[in-house]
């Protein structure tokens, strides 16, 4: 059995680069499990901060202070969303040449 694409991490590598895991078990194989659930953590944190933002971005009293460590945080977020997004992506399987897409043929 060939061993699957590889797979972008949720997490970095030890210098900030790129993680990727090639396995021949898939999506069963322990650390890719591993890897659905930190995203899912990633997702959920990111909406719960985006939740909060709205909240406090409600009220007309943000010190600038508190303002940068929201922004901060949301740039984490969005950064971390983004990474879950490549990473799936990369994970679709590539559309056969010549088939027709939604709108029919070109």
């Amino acid at each position: 059995m060939p061993a699957s694409r590889p797979r972008l991490l949720p997490w970095p590598g030890a210098n900030g680069q790129p993680c990727y895991l090639v396995t021949d078990g898939g999506a069963n194989s322990r650390l890719s499990r591993l890897a659905d659930e930190m995203e899912e953590v990633q997702l959920n944190t990111g909406s719960d901060l985006l939740k909060h933002a709205r909240e406090l971005l409600r009220t007309r009293h943000v010190s600038a202070r508190e303002f940068r460590f929201l922004s901060h945080r949301l740039a984490e977020a969005l950064y971390d969303a983004l990474r879950v997004a490549e990473s799936r992506g990369m994970r679709i399987p590539a559309a056969h040449a010549g088939r027709e897409g939604p709108a029919g043929p070109r």
